[in-house]
């Protein structure tokens, strides 16, 4: 069983960069060392929002004109939401941007962050959710469908059901290339 992340790929990645989507956004994907075992800490979209009510993401959120950078983006959308001070954040590295639906190039970023208690934003957070990488490795815990989306065609849909939460969307396409790069997991070949 993998309870350990292995960091240094996700260090040397070289991210691909998206730029042809209307807005910019990042996320935070942060790491917990909780118990000797690595854990993901998502948060639970409050039901209120208007984009992605209920679903599970990842600390983040739209670019700024206050934002220096993405990656300021990401630390501040993770502080607004779940207090997070920027710099308890151990950067690891970057992922490749993903396009979604609403027309986002989201960049995603991963960081060590310490192991607390979290205060979450109530009009954006509805609960701030630590999943075990035991957990989400669990192969019965994993599975992925085909949809046929309206502007790429066949797409591939990531499903991981941990503990009554479902990761899915982009988020589940950053989980899968965090985990493809850091564990041993590798997603269905014909994805």
């Amino acid at each position: 069983m993998c309870r350990r992340l292995t960091l240094d790929p996700i260090a040397a990645h070289e991210p691909v960069g998206i730029d042809d989507q209307q807005f910019d956004a990042a996320v935070l994907a942060p790491i917990v060392d909780r118990n000797d075992e690595d854990h993901l800490l998502f948060t639970r979209r409050a039901d209120h929002l208007g984009d992605h009510p209920g679903q599970m993401s990842f600390p983040g959120g739209g670019a700024e004109p206050i934002d220096d950078s993405i990656l300021d983006t990401a630390l501040r959308e993770a502080n607004e939401e779940i207090g997070l001070d920027p710099t308890e954040a151990e950067l690891v590295g970057q992922l490749d941007d993903i396009r979604t639906v609403s027309e986002y190039a989201v960049t995603p970023f991963v960081a060590r962050v310490p192991d607390r208690e979290y205060e979450r934003d109530d009009n954006e957070v509805a609960e701030i959710v630590l999943l075990s990488l035991s957990d989400l490795l669990e192969p019965d815990n994993y599975e992925f469908d085909r949809r046929d989306h309206p502007y790429y065609g066949d797409i591939v849909v990531h499903y991981f059901h941990v503990d009554g939460y479902t990761v899915w969307g982009a988020t589940g396409r950053i989980l899968v290339q965090l985990l493809e790069l850091a564990t041993p997991f590798e997603a269905p070949a014909d994805t």
